[in-house]
């Protein structure tokens, strides 16, 4: 049995010949004359970096203290993004928790307070950004919300500037703050979030927030064609209704279950659903999008 285990290129306990194994000790199989080891279970802290075409890169995502934003910072990080800046504006303990857990995925991270609903808080968020990472290889401007549902007679000068502004216009001036340094670089990838309000005009009282949204498509499409010679990709995703925060705020339970009564995939979708789409367009196997939106509904819409 001995040579049998020698010609079978298996180690023996205290064989001399065959020099010592890397494994951990062995034990007999019941009922074989041949001896079986024990493969060790690599973990991650053991595990080297893969190197792929994130490694290296810097990252932005706006709105990550929750929700879509901070699903996408976080799969970034696991994709191998060497650095995420995420940006937060009230909810604290989220923005540390999404921070948290990016470095826990092996990426460096930053959190950075701004309201982009507002002018001084984009320059803010500008000023910051350019002072840690002059050159931002993934830009995702994901920030927006209702603020809050209004119908037209009750909306204000006031409520629709931020709406807009924070929609819109926050995306706008992020995307011509960051793209100097993508072009110095060669190249580089934007992601918008826009959402089938934009298609669809929105449920009453988010008539402001839905036009804000079909801007940020109609940005997608005129900046795509602009970029592009330049390698620089700008799509967008354009979320359904998703189980999270957001709708949990604005919408009631009747309106959510109306809207998964009306959902072919019978539920609503998920921010990982979402985040992984967007990591999808910043990979490489995306380098021939450019200015597409992705309608990631569950098939309540398909324009």
């Amino acid at each position: 049995s001995s040579d049998l285990r020698r010609s079978a290129g298996l180690w023996r306990a205290g064989s001399s010949g065959l020099g010592s194994s890397p494994f951990p000790p062995r034990r007999w199989w019941p009922g074989s004359p041949i001896r079986c080891f024990t493969l060790p279970v690599w973990t991650s802290s053991r595990r080297k970096k893969v190197q792929n075409e994130f490694s290296g890169k810097v990252a932005l995502v706006t709105g990550a203290s929750r929700g879509i934003g901070a699903a996408t910072a976080v799969a970034l990080a696991r994709k191998g993004v060497a650095r995420v800046l995420l940006n937060y504006h009230s909810y604290a303990e989220g923005a540390q928790a999404t921070l948290e857990a990016v470095r826990a995925a092996g990426a460096d991270g930053e959190a950075i307070c701004a309201n982009l609903a507002t002018l001084e808080g984009i320059r803010s968020l500008i000023e910051q950004v350019s002072a840690r990472a002059p050159e931002v290889d993934i830009l995702v401007n994901n920030a927006g919300s209702l603020v809050r549902r209004a119908r037209l007679l009750e909306f204000t000068e006031e409520l629709y500037d931020q709406v807009m502004t924070l929609n819109f216009r926050s995306a706008w001036m992020l995307t011509q703050a960051i793209v100097p340094g993508m072009l110095r670089k060669g190249g580089g990838v934007i992601v918008n979030v826009s959402s089938i309000a934009g298609r669809t005009g929105g449920g009453v009282g988010a008539t402001v927030y839905a036009a804000a949204k079909a801007a940020v498509t109609a940005m997608t499409k005129g900046l795509a064609r602009e970029l592009a010679p330049h390698g620089i990709r700008v799509n967008a995703i354009s979320p359904g209704t998703v189980d999270n925060y957001f709708h949990q705020r604005f919408s009631t339970r009747q309106m959510l279950d109306a809207v998964i009564a009306q959902t072919p995939a019978g539920r609503l979708g998920t921010n990982e659903e979402m985040a992984e789409v967007i990591v999808f367009l910043c990979s490489d196997a995306a380098r021939y999008i450019h200015g597409q939106t992705i309608e990631i509904n569950g098939g309540f819409y398909a324009p």
